[in-house]
């Protein structure tokens, strides 16, 4: 089974997947890109933090932000969508098992 911090480190790859989505999608607004930045932020600061749970709490705030924001943002392609929602329901899943 893996521990909280093994999968807050495979929820910061996905994070930073889409990131990575995010940033290279011309149609996306750079409000979109600035909360996903941040959420990746907060993901970066998580694998590195003692306090797991405080962790997965922030992460997971930052990832309703971000998903509020791709759902808001028109110019957005579905990948990136498709990625930031990926991105959320990780740390959603994460959090109802812990």
């Amino acid at each position: 089974m893996m521990t909280t911090a093994e999968r807050l480190h495979e929820i910061r790859a996905t994070i930073d997947a889409a990131l990575g989505a995010v940033q290279a999608d011309r149609g996306a607004s750079p409000v979109l890109v600035a909360v996903v930045g941040e959420f990746a932020n907060k993901a970066a600061k998580a694998v590195s933090q003692d306090d797991e749970r405080t962790s997965v709490i922030e992460l997971e705030q930052a990832g309703d932000s971000a998903k509020a924001a791709v759902e808001a943002d028109a110019g957005a392609s579905e990948a990136t969508n498709r990625a930031v929602q990926a991105a959320h329901l990780a740390i959603c899943v994460l959090k109802a098992r812990t």
